[in-house]
This record gives structure tokens, C-alpha cells and sequence, in this order.
């Protein structure tokens, strides 16, 4: 939640914008931003935590 909460308090305009955008936009291409967002901060987490 902190991350999320970072994003609207440092970039509101930016998140409204791509809110408008995400309709326009591919399920398949969302799909996949999603899982490389998950594989990512999966990713952080091991390595982060040794």
C-alpha cells in the first residue's frame, strides 16, 4: 500500500492520464506489464531478503 500510496501522492495527474489511456490499451499487453510487475517485485523481495 505504501508504494501505491507514493504514486498518487508524487504523480496524481500521471495516474489520471494513464487511467484514461487503459481502456485503449490491449488486454493482452496489460496482461503481460502485469506479470512482469509481479515477476519484478518478486524478484526485489528475494533479493532484498538474501
Amino acid at each position: 500500500m505504501i508504494i501505491e500510496g507514493l504514486a498518487y501522492a508524487l504523480a496524481p495527474r500521471f495516474l489520471v492520464r494513464m487511467a484514461r489511456l487503459l481502456p485503449q490499451i490491449p488486454e493482452d499487453q496489460l496482461r503481460l506489464f502485469g506479470l512482469t510487475a509481479i515477476t519484478t517485485g518478486v524478484a526485489i523481495v528475494c533479493w532484498v531478503r538474501g
